[in-house]
């Protein structure tokens, strides 16, 4: 009963209940953070990882069931880790390691990086598929999209004490590194990417950017 209701013309809309979901969350946290001085809200931020991850879970459920479901764990696992060899050996990044604010640890690396990072994969995946239909095209720009991002996030991850570097802030070895794992995680991924058409991606990935480029602007501009 339940399927027929979520399937049915007359039921409900995922993709704008999606998109709500998340600019709400996203509005919310950038006024409550600009009130309180995150002192609440960044402590939140794992609920607010694993609820875009549910979202995009709802919109675009495993199109090829157990392969895909193997698929997107081994992106999750590829994440998890790089990150471990990273915290613990300075491996690929750089020396860092990991704030409070996103949550319980394996390794030193919180769980909901892993997840953060199949989440992100597949909205570029979703993205640059849409804008390049060559393979080897799409690839690129979707580690691109995923590199811009973090150099937004990067100067405002201590700030938020989500991670921290030795030696003050990000060393291009990061970039390029995470550029490398991006690209490869995107010819992992991409025959795993449905072709529905769904506004969801976008909207979540233009969140992020918006969420973190007013930090940036308020604290570097």
């Amino acid at each position: 009963m339940i399927h027929q209701v979520l399937s049915s013309p007359i039921g409900i809309d995922k993709s704008k209940i999606s998109i709500f979901s998340i600019w709400l969350v996203t509005i919310s946290g950038i006024i409550g953070i600009l009130l309180s001085k995150g002192d609440w809200f960044l402590p939140k931020t794992p609920f607010n990882l694993l609820m875009g991850a549910m979202l995009l879970y709802w919109n675009f459920p495993p199109k090829n069931g157990w392969k895909s479901v193997a698929v997107w764990s081994a992106a999750f696992l590829a994440g998890i880790t790089a990150e471990a060899l990273g915290v613990n050996f300075g491996l690929f990044f750089g020396d860092y390691h990991y704030g409070d604010n996103l949550g319980p640890k394996v390794l030193g690396v919180p769980l909901m990086i892993g997840i953060n990072w199949v989440v992100l994969t597949f909205s570029t995946a979703y993205l640059s598929g849409r804008l390049m239909t060559n393979r080897h095209a799409s690839a690129l720009l979707g580690a691109t999209m995923m590199v811009a991002l973090d150099v937004l996030i990067e100067p405002l991850a201590p700030v938020f004490d989500f991670w921290h570097w030795d030696i003050g802030y990000a060393p291009l070895q990061n970039y390029v590194t995470w550029f490398v794992l991006a690209w490869l995680l995107q010819y992992l991924v991409q025959k795993e990417v449905p072709k529905q058409e769904n506004r969801l991606p976008l909207h979540h990935f233009a969140s992020q950017v918006a969420f973190f480029g007013i930090f940036f602007l308020l604290q570097y501009v």
